[in-house]
């Protein structure tokens, strides 16, 4: 996006303070602008579908209707499907993370995240990638990964329809790898890598890099504390 064509931004948390902060942030970005801002999950749904923002930033935890419901009605509703939901946790209390990209987003940070590091989210998600914060991303999907449900990408038999390499791809997307990251740790090209990921993407029926995550996850291809 252009300064003279930015993106659209809603916000979503249900304390004012945060919301006040995350928009001055956002609104000292020449590339992006606020649209709205919802302090509960259900003024969330009715903004994203009023002011057609491009990326949600949501909270998971909101009065009324939680953040992760939000996503899903978001998700579930094809008039909306260019708007894409950025989940933030505080990681060490929330337990539903793996519910929200389940439920839809394209991805989750930190609250204590740094400023520029929202705003290079923010602009990853419009672009239409998927973004998981590399650090916590195993360990917070392995603590909440307990009990068996049915896996987010349906109909494509799992990781067994991929080749070696795109099983190593693929466990590597799932650490929370981005495509430049991969590429390196595998020898291959920026590319090729995307490549991969995308050819990953189609065989498994995923629609994004969070759903590759909860396919490695579910499958056992990755396994908690190991790789």
């Amino acid at each position: 996006m252009s300064p003279t064509n930015p993106i659209r931004v809603l916000l979503a948390d249900d304390q004012t303070l945060v919301r006040a902060a995350f928009a001055m942030l956002v609104e000292s970005a020449r590339d992006m602008e606020v649209v709205a801002q919802a302090g509960t999950g259900a003024e969330a749904v009715e903004l994203a579908r009023s002011e057609r923002a491009d990326v949600v930033v949501m909270d998971i935890r909101m009065p009324e209707l939680d953040g992760i419901e939000a996503t899903r009605l978001i998700a579930a509703d094809d008039d909306l499907a260019g708007v894409k939901v950025l989940v933030l946790t505080t990681y060490d209390t929330d337990e539903h993370i793996m519910e929200a990209l389940r439920a839809g987003a394209s991805g989750f940070l930190v609250k204590d995240t740094r400023p520029a590091d929202l705003l290079a989210a923010i602009r990853t998600v419009a672009a239409g990638e998927s973004l998981l914060s590399p650090g916590p991303t195993s360990r917070l999907i392995a603590r909440v990964l307990s009990a068996p449900q049915v896996p987010a990408a349906n109909g494509a038999g799992g990781p067994d329809v991929l080749t070696d390499r795109e099983r190593q791809v693929l466990t590597l997307v799932a650490r929370g790898l981005n495509n430049t990251e991969i590429a390196e740790s595998l020898g291959l090209s920026p590319l090729t890598a995307k490549t991969h990921v995308s050819r990953i993407m189609s065989k498994l029926c995923a629609r994004d890099r969070a759903q590759l995550v909860i396919v490695a996850y579910e499958s056992g291809l990755v396994t908690p504390g190991g790789g």
